[in-house]
């Protein structure tokens, strides 16, 4: 789960991290009362939402008092603004971060990485802050500095200060980049973070040190221990699709294709994906409906998958272990009396109780295509498309 910039420097800040005085506006007055309370004098206005690159898209900008402020303001919000990071349709912005304007002498970049190789938490930092990290890694590799932290230690005062030297800071910057560091650390420890960044992280005409942007992400998994974190969540960022997903407690991811997916086990829905584009198609979704799925959760599947009104056939490939056949064949049936299904539906069974589960297709008397192995189900799934989308 992603959070706002603003939501992440609040949390920062708790932890010992320096931020910029700012203050949040959902309207052009509001904004410009910001400014009048930082002073009435420079201010920087940002969109916030869930992406990076805000600058390059105009959602950033240098403010001189109130009247541009709110004149810029107006100008932002309600709309959508479209980086690299989004789709076309953008990210709407409803609410503006309004922050003090800084000295900046210096960027750093700082990030806090889970590392899967080593299983352990990964400092990434660099002397070049202000850009991607992706950009980083392809133009200047050599300027990353990576450091891995034992967890049975915690991030070590003398892995701070090499950290700190190596990235050119001196005197009292020192101190203050191990105080970052071991902020910045044990937010990310206590509050199961996925990823903690200040990019940049400035130092200031005075040499202080202020995370200027911030951005953090968490756990989904582990939200129902962190409901101060889960409470942060805005599903306006979200695809539709995915927010009404994780509502009902599924897995999904969307896609822009128009064949939907019910799939159990995420490497059988990867599988399943690649083998609808290889027969001609374009899956809609990913839809892991997990293990021991019961008749009512399949049934909520169907309603996720046509939240999507560009799908136009709905693939279910079961290869059921935990789960049940007879189960999901259940399900399938609950979903054509609750949800009313209106378009093909192609079930490929197998596994436990696979006789009982197609038996119950079989029996039903409804127009259900029936699929033997997964190359079969992709072909009738791609077949049974309407003209009209296969044209388009």
């Amino acid at each position: 789960m992603d959070i706002h910039e603003h939501q992440a420097k609040e949390i920062l800040a708790s932890f010992g991290v320096p931020v910029p005085r700012g203050g949040l506006a959902f309207s052009p007055e509001q904004a410009a009362f910001r400014n009048r309370e930082l002073g009435g004098a420079r201010c920087v206005v940002k969109a916030q939402v869930h992406s990076g690159g805000r600058g390059e898209a105009g959602g950033v900008r240098l403010c001189e008092g109130e009247a541009d402020t709110r004149a810029f303001a107006a100008d932002l919000l309600g709309k959508s603004i479209v980086t690299k990071q989004t789709d076309a349709a953008g990210k709407r912005v409803d609410r503006l971060w309004v922050e003090e304007a800084s000295d900046i002498a210096r960027e750093l970049y700082l990030g806090f990485v889970l590392d899967r190789k080593s299983e352990r938490i990964m400092i990434v930092a660099s002397g070049h802050g202000g850009m991607e990290i992706e950009d980083l890694a392809e133009e200047d590799p050599e300027s990353l500095i990576r450091m891995v932290i034992d967890p049975a230690v915690g991030l070590a005062a003398y892995q701070a200060r090499e950290l700190a030297f190596k990235l050119g800071l001196e005197g009292p910057q020192i101190g203050q980049m191990i105080t970052v560091l071991k902020a910045c650390y044990r937010a990310y420890r206590d509050l199961d973070a996925m990823m903690v960044e200040i990019n940049p992280l400035v130092v200031c005409g005075d040499g202080s040190l202020v995370a200027l942007d911030a951005k953090m992400s968490f756990d989904t998994n582990a939200l129902f221990r962190r409901p101060q974190v889960a409470a942060l969540r805005d599903p306006g960022q979200e695809d539709p699709r995915e927010s009404f997903a994780a509502d009902h407690g599924l897995a999904y991811v969307g896609l822009d294709g128009d064949i939907g997916c019910i799939i159990n086990g995420a490497g059988l829905a990867m599988a399943s994906m690649d083998m609808i584009q290889l027969a001609g198609g374009a899956p809609a979704n990913f839809l892991d409906i997990g293990g021991g799925a019961s008749p009512e959760r399949v049934c909520q599947a169907f309603r996720t998958v046509l939240s999507d009104r560009n799908v136009s056939v709905i693939l279910v490939n079961i290869f059921a272990g935990i789960n049940r056949c007879d189960w999901i064949a259940k399900g399938v049936l609950q979903a054509y009396r609750e949800v009313g299904i209106e378009i093909p539906v192609v079930v490929r069974l197998s596994g436990t109780h696979v006789e009982a589960g197609r038996k119950l297709i079989a029996e039903s008397g409804l127009p259900i295509i029936s699929a033997n192995t997964l190359a079969e189900a992709a072909e009738a799934a791609v077949a049974a498309r309407p003209q009209t989308t296969v044209a388009a």
